[in-house]
């Protein structure tokens, strides 16, 4: 019976192995997509990255996510 709990054990041990590689490929993959995303808004926007302080990019994110939210209902 002991061999079957440390069999089960370790298939448990390598499931977990596999969904949390599986999690960061997920987390990997939004964070893919949010940089090509905010490199396309800036790049379309002509903003310079200079001058992109971290209020100044809350608030056009801000600004951003409410026009989204209006097209949505437009729509």
């Amino acid at each position: 019976m002991i061999g079957g709990i440390v069999m089960s054990q370790s298939n448990l041990e390598k499931q977990e192995a596999k969904l949390k590689a599986l999690n960061q490929k997920i987390k990997d993959e939004k964070n893919k997509i949010e940089q090509r995303l905010g490199k396309q808004i800036i790049s379309q926007a002509n903003l310079d990255y200079a001058n992109l302080s971290n209020d100044q990019i809350k608030i056009l994110a801000k600004q951003f996510s409410e026009f989204l939210k209006v097209k949505s209902v437009d729509h």
